[in-house]
């Protein structure tokens, strides 16, 4: 796990030891289920005497459940709450839910919404089903930026500026196989610029193949990232490139419109809400909000 940037150490406002509390609950993956001091030391890079003092204040708190027979600790429902509340503010997961199942059942892919989370995309939405076969993930399910197809998606949508800056970390977390991981991310780049979507074949996972596309909205959110993949003998390169590619961009590309042109309702309605205000002879405000539910 990454830790938060040297720099912030000469933020005056950055609150160290907030970081590392949440550090230790970002340790916590899909299926982990226990975890014991050590690995989450092993994880957050942290010493253990950080990491026990840290894990006890936690379970005061209610966001971790210590289990004493195993000396291991679990996310408490506290904890998991944080999670299920942001999930359910994000409107682009429930929106996007019948396009992904219908790509899902279209291509025999497994389908999934992500955003970024320092050097992974983070899974808040999947699609899939027992013909998806070879692909475990679920939400919560971190993947990496630069090997994968979502990741890539998402790294050429930035802006330049964000982008170099993003390539930095990862050039420094991967060390010495830069200039492999580099070659791959220039490669998908190419893919984005010609056909719209990035494109993974087997960088990630062996037996993985996937392409990716960047979702953009027009409230300052984002950039997200839409992924399809299956088994490398599902989805060869051509079919990649001919045929889950091309339906992935269509599918986005709707979604876009769909967010967007609700936002555009929205913004359009608040406005005439507000154009409708009006002053009672007493000097109040009344708010006219006819017609909206």
């Amino acid at each position: 796990m990454k830790r938060p940037a040297k720099k912030t150490a000469t933020d005056r406002s950055f609150v160290v030891a907030l970081s590392r509390g949440l550090d230790v609950l970002r340790a916590f993956r899909p299926n982990d289920g226990l975890l014991g001091n050590q690995e989450i030391a092993a994880r957050t890079n942290l010493p253990k005497p950080t990491i026990s003092r840290l894990t006890y204040t936690l379970t005061k708190l209610g966001y971790l459940t210590q289990v004493p027979r195993f000396e291991k600790y679990q996310l408490a429902p506290a904890a998991m709450a944080l999670g299920y509340a942001a999930l359910a503010n994000m409107g682009v997961r429930h929106l996007s839910d019948p396009f992904r199942d219908q790509l899902m059942r279209e291509t025999g892919g497994a389908v999934a919404i992500g955003a970024r989370d320092r050097l992974n995309m983070i899974y808040f939405g999947q699609s899939r089903s027992e013909l998806t076969v070879g692909v475990l993930l679920d939400v919560g399910s971190r993947v990496p930026i630069a090997t994968t197809a979502m990741g890539r998606a998402y790294l050429w949508a930035l802006p330049p500026d964000e982008r170099e800056k993003l390539l930095h970390d990862i050039k420094e977390h991967v060390g010495s196989r830069w200039q492999k991981v580099r070659e791959g991310i220039d490669r998908a780049g190419e893919t984005v610029e010609k056909y719209g979507f990035a494109m993974s074949t087997g960088e990630w996972h062996d037996d993985i193949h996937a392409v990716g596309v960047a979702l953009q909205l027009n409230d300052g959110t984002g950039p997200f990232a839409l992924n399809c993949g299956a088994p490398a003998f599902k989805f060869t390169e051509d079919r990649l490139k001919n045929d889950i590619g091309p339906r992935l961009v269509s599918m986005v590309r709707n979604i876009e419109a769909a967010l967007n042109g609700s936002m555009s309702r929205r913004s359009q309605i608040k406005e005439n809400t507000d154009n409708k205000k009006t002053k009672s002879p007493g000097g109040r405000v009344t708010r006219v909000v006819e017609g909206i539910r």
